[in-house]
C-alpha cells in the first residue's frame, strides 16, 4: 500500500516529524488511517505528545559530560541505548519488506525489537534477520494451547523476552479507521496466527469473555523461562499486582492512545508507577516520544527504557529499512546530545531535578 521505490532517505528528513509528514504523503489513506490513528477523538494520543512539551529541561554545566554513555542492561542483555522498537502490527502496510526490513534496521542500530503477534511476517522469518535483542509481544489466543504454541515458537526462535499486552482485550473505537473504511488488503495478514483458531465472530460479550486475567498472567509466567513483561500498566496498584504475579518488568503504556480515549498520558502516570515499583523490576514506557529530549525526560522520571512505535513505521514507509535505521539514529543522536548538554555522562546521571513542569 505504498510505493515500492521509496528506499532512499530524502534530503529533507532530519527529524521524526519530517518522517511523519512524508509518510502521510506516501502511504495509502487506508494504511495511514490504521498506522497513524488513535481511538475516538484522539485526545489521549494528543495528550501523550503534549505531556512532554509541558516538561522543561534544566541543564547542569561544567560537569565534564561532553560525551554521553547511554548503555544499559535489561534481563541480562546489554543495549547500546534505551530506545526499543514498540510492537506495531502489519508493517507490510508501510513497505513490502515489512517486519523483515524493520528487524534488519533495528539489528544494524543495535536496538531492541519487540515484534507484534500481529506481524505480517512470521516470528521465525523475522528472527532470521533480527539481532539478538528481540522480544515477542503476545496477545492471548482463544485457546490456551495456541498461546502456549506461540510461546514455544518464540523460545525456539531465540526471542529473549515475552511482552504480554494486557490493556487491549478488544479494539478501541477508532473513528479514523472507520472513516477510511480500513481493511487489510489482499496478501497482508497476521502471519503468526495462520495455524490457529480465529477469534469468534460473536458480539462484545463473547469477546470480553476472552479478556486476560491475572490468572492468565501467572499461567504464562509459569510456562516459560523467558522474562515476561506486562505492557499496558497504568495504575500503581496494577503495578504492584504485576510484581506479585512474577512479571519481570512492566511497560507503562496506553496503547499509543488507540484503545480508550481520554486516558491520561503515560508520561504523567510514569512517576507513580516507578514510585510503587521501587526498583524491584524494570519500568519501561511508550507513548508520544518524538525527540531525544523526550527520551531524557522519561528517563529522568524513572523509566528504565522507552519504546517508539509510529515513527518506526513512518521511517519504513518513507525509505524502507534505511528509513527505520535513520529514525533510530536520529533519536539516539538527539538523546546523546541532550544528555551531554544537561551534564549527564551516563544514564545514572539523569536526575529528576533536571526537570521543571511548566
Amino acid at each position: 500500500m505504498t510505493d515500492q521505490s521509496h528506499n532512499e532517505i530524502p534530503a529533507g528528513a532530519v527529524s521524526l516529524a519530517d518522517y511523519e509528514r512524508l509518510a502521510s504523503e506516501r502511504l495509502h489513506p487506508k494504511a495511514w488511517a490504521f498506522l497513524s490513528g488513535g481511538a475516538a477523538d484522539e485526545i489521549t494520543m494528543r495528550w501523550n505528545r503534549e505531556a512532554f512539551d509541558r516538561l522543561q529541561l534544566l541543564p547542569r554545566v561544567l560537569r565534564g559530560a561532553a560525551s554521553a554513555d547511554s548503555r544499559l542492561e535489561l534481563f541480562g542483555r546489554a543495549f547500546s541505548h534505551p530506545i526499543l522498537l514498540a510492537p506495531v502490527a502489519y508493517h507490510r502496510l508501510a513497505h513490502p519488506h515489512g517486519e523483515l526490513g524493520t528487524a534488519a534496521a533495528a539489528a544494524a542500530q543495535e536496538a531492541g525489537l519487540v515484534l507484534s503477534t500481529l506481524s505480517s511476517e512470521t516470528l521465525e522469518d523475522v528472527a532470521a534477520v533480527a539481532g539478538p535483542r528481540r522480544w515477542l509481544q503476545l496477545y492471548l489466543q482463544p485457546q490456551r494451547a495456541d498461546t502456549l504454541d506461540l510461546v514455544r515458537r518464540a523460545e525456539a526462535a531465540g526471542y529473549e523476552a515475552l511482552v504480554l499486552t494486557v490493556d487491549a482485550p478488544i479494539n478501541g473505537v477508532r473513528d479514523h479507521e472507520r472513516r477510511a473504511a480500513f481493511a487489510l488488503p489482499t496478501g497482508i495478514a497476521a502471519a503468526n496466527l495462520a495455524r490457529y483458531a480465529q477469534l469468534p465472530s460473536g458480539g462484545l460479550e463473547q469477546l470480553m469473555a476472552l479478556a486476560p486475567t491475572w490468572e492468565d498472567v501467572e499461567w504464562i509466567i509459569g510456562e516459560t523461562k523467558l522474562p515476561v513483561v506486562l505492557k499496558g500498566i497504568l495504575h500503581s496498584d496494577d503495578a504492584e499486582l504485576a510484581v506479585a504475579s512474577g512479571a519481570a518488568g512492566i511497560i507503562v503504556s496506553n496503547h499509543g492512545g488507540r484503545t480508550l480515549d481520554t486516558i491520561p498520558p503515560t508520561l504523567d502516570l510514569l512517576p507513580s508507577v516507578v514510585s510503587q515499583i521501587e526498583g524491584r523490576i524494570p519500568v519501561l514506557m511508550d507513548g508520544g516520544i518524538r525527540r531525544g529530549t523526550d527520551v531524557l525526560k522519561a528517563m529522568a522520571l524513572g523509566a528504565s527504557a522507552v519504546l517508539v512505535g509510529r515513527p518506526i513505521v513512518y521511517g519504513l514507509a518513507v525509505a524502507g529499512p534505511l528509513g527505520v535505521a535513520h529514525v533510530l539514529r536520529l533519536l539516539g543522536d538527539e538523546f546523546a546530545i541532550a544528555m551531554a548538554l544537561t551534564g549527564c555522562a551516563t544514564l545514572a546521571d539523569i536526575p529528576r531535578a533536571n526537570l521543571i513542569r511548566r
